[in-house]
């Protein structure tokens, strides 16, 4: 496996379109359309909030019946809480995406995402769709404009592609995502597209796609909040020629590894990326029983807002991350836990089971400084891990958030 340029657009047969319809931003782009030239086989996971936006409740109906040909995406408004009127929109956009692709308008998925509650303007989306349909394009520039496009209070676009060698054959994953805010493991605001022109059953593309979500988007947390519209979807539409994956042989775990690193790097770039940010925060349990206990001990550490103030404030704090895995709900036996931080800047073990070492409070800052930061908890228990990203908390999180929908 390797990675290489580009996102939604690098698979074989996949294009990709964008434009400015005015949904909510101007002078910007916030619509955006993928569109494979052959039918795909699909699979999608979806928020666990049981306030479900009507693009997530469209989608899984049409993920439901496995396949589908082209995904329609708009920035600015999330078209949720809005009832019987939201539903049809989402039933307008698929026909008006159909009628300008020549599909059924059950091959067309649709995503939003934006302020909640309010309903789209129709005439826009409408608009735009057409606009879109004749630019479809499969050069790598068309897919980072979409990346563009996609974005809300993200600071800058997420696309990842990599390519792998299954029976002989080239095949490409390609993804693209956008997530900055309302982001919380259940599925984290995001929404995430990925594209491969692997030949693969729908079976086995959907079996794939929920193991892995459980390591990668289920993993971050920036804020807490689980959003309303979490949509993941990944679209397979056969073009790299290589026999189809209907067993899980060989191929199919090769194919499971790509996928893995094209959904963790989004999923990375999205913590990192959090409102407000200045740093990506990692946190790896080792040593533990099991793979849940560890999960749920990295999860309790990100998701700690003592925990990441102290990592803004380059704070060695280490206590605030002891408490957040005692409240964890995982049974650990806290004098057995070592605690380390590292960074580009180094590594510097702060806890020895339980009991804090004679450490330098100026390197600990130091390693802190750096845009990426990991801490490490080894609760020395067994042989299983599990990691977690989020970011660090910080004053603009609440300027972005306290006129958000203004």
């Amino acid at each position: 496996m390797k990675q290489i340029k580009g996102g939604v657009t690098a698979a074989q047969g996949f294009l990709a379109a964008s434009t400015a319809a005015g949904i909510k931003y101007q002078n910007r782009q916030d619509m955006a359309m993928i569109y494979s030239q052959t039918p795909c086989y699909a699979a999608g996971t979806f928020t666990r909030n049981l306030v479900k936006a009507a693009p997530v409740l469209w989608d899984q109906q049409i993920v439901q019946q496995g396949s589908a040909q082209a995904v329609v995406i708009n920035a600015g408004i999330a078209n949720a809480c809005t009832g019987s009127e939201g539903m049809q929109y989402c039933r307008l956009t698929a026909e008006a995406a159909g009628e300008q692709l020549s599909l059924d308008m059950h091959q067309v998925l649709v995503a939003s995402t934006g302020v909640i509650g309010k309903q789209l303007p129709m005439d826009r989306i409408v608009s735009g769709i057409q606009a879109m349909a004749p630019q479809l394009c499969a050069d790598l520039s068309s897919g980072h404009q979409a990346a563009l496009a996609i974005m809300t209070t993200d600071t800058h676009e997420k696309e990842v592609a990599v390519q792998l060698t299954l029976s002989g054959h080239t095949v490409t994953i390609g993804g693209m995502c956008k997530g900055s805010g309302m982001i919380h493991p259940d599925m984290c605001t995001m929404l995430s597209f990925i594209t491969t022109d692997a030949a693969i059953s729908q079976a086995l593309l959907l079996e794939a796609l929920q193991t892995d979500v459980e390591d990668t988007y289920n993993m971050i947390s920036v804020d807490g909040d689980t959003s309303t519209n979490d949509t993941c979807l990944l679209l397979a539409n056969g073009l790299a020629g290589n026999p189809e994956i209907c067993e899980k042989n060989a191929d199919y775990r090769l194919f499971c590894e790509a996928l893995h690193f094209v959904n963790e790097t989004l999923a990375k770039q999205m913590a990192g990326d959090g409102e407000g940010a200045t740093a990506l925060f990692e946190v790896k349990v080792v040593g533990a029983e099991n793979k849940e206990q560890a999960k749920l001990l990295s999860k309790a550490v990100i998701t700690s807002n003592l925990t990441k103030a102290a990592i803004y404030g380059h704070d060695a704090n280490w206590g605030r991350i002891l408490c957040a895995m005692g409240y964890s709900g995982a049974s650990f036996d806290p004098q057995q836990v070592d605690l380390f931080f590292e960074s580009a800047a180094g590594q510097i073990q702060l806890v020895k089971d339980g009991v804090a070492l004679d450490y330098s409070e100026e390197e600990a800052t130091k390693i802190l400084s750096q845009p990426e930061v990991t801490a490490i908890a080894d609760v020395k228990m067994g042989s299983a891990s599990a990691t977690a990203w989020g970011c660090d908390l910080t004053y603009d999180y609440v300027k972005i958030n306290a006129d958000y929908r203004s």
